[in-house]
């Protein structure tokens, strides 16, 4: 008997979770990594207002993606080398059921990190980040950056050079998503009403059900 869709996706979120909250590695360093790249981007950029508006939406996006890219691995990679994945490949459990509650966990975390450089950028930049655009830009932009790059974090890591592997096949995928959160980010910061929303969905919802469909037949030996 097959194990109910939504119970099976609570129980993954509800582990991935746990583990994070014991180890505390996953955000610990995707948080050190985006506080990096904030502060080498601040002594960098030492321009006017104008141009600094205009920079700032890009750092924002950049740091995200690449602190993304680094918990997507590492999820995954725990997953692969401690037995979780393949013990919920054999189980019996829909496998779009484990896609979900994967790109949920990852998408809390990341969504994490997102929230936190908020603050950090409004400080460092002298740029107020705090918006409820910004923040819906945020949660929609990370939510299809998880529903791509889980996916993708799910069969790079069955490969040895999946660190270097990841970056490179996602980030074309996430091209779309990318240019519009950047556009979006860069009218709000501007003081302009953000454009594009419900092309935003569209894509999170193209995304979340490619990867719904794909994630059998990638997790396949």
């Amino acid at each position: 008997m097959t194990t109910p869709f939504w119970p099976t996706v609570w129980i993954i979120i509800r582990k991935d979770l746990r583990t994070e909250l014991r180890a505390r590695e996953l955000v610990n360093s995707m948080l050190l990594f985006s506080l990096l790249s904030i502060l080498i981007f601040s002594f960098a950029l030492e321009l006017d207002r104008e141009a600094r508006i205009e920079a700032v939406s890009g750092v924002l996006w950049v740091t995200v993606i690449y602190a993304s890219i680094l918990g997507f691995n590492r999820s995954l990679v725990a997953e692969k080398e401690q037995g979780g994945l393949d013990a919920m490949l054999i189980a019996p459990v829909s496998r779009p059921a484990i896609y979900i509650g994967k790109l949920v966990g990852n998408f809390l975390f990341t969504l994490i990190i997102g929230l936190l450089l908020l603050p950090l950028m409004t400080v460092l930049y002298n740029i107020s980040m705090f918006s409820a655009a910004i923040g819906g830009l945020l949660v929609l932009g990370i939510f299809g950056l998880a529903a791509v790059g889980t996916l993708l974090a799910t069969m790079t890591v069955q490969t040895r050079s999946r660190e270097t592997l990841l970056p490179i096949v996602m980030m074309p995928m996430a091209l779309p998503i990318l240019q519009l959160v950047v556009g979006a980010s860069l009218d709000v910061l501007g003081g302009y009403a953000a454009t594009g929303w419900i092309t935003l969905v569209f894509m999170d919802g193209v995304y979340l059900g490619l990867g719904s469909l794909l994630f059998e037949y990638v997790v396949e030996d």
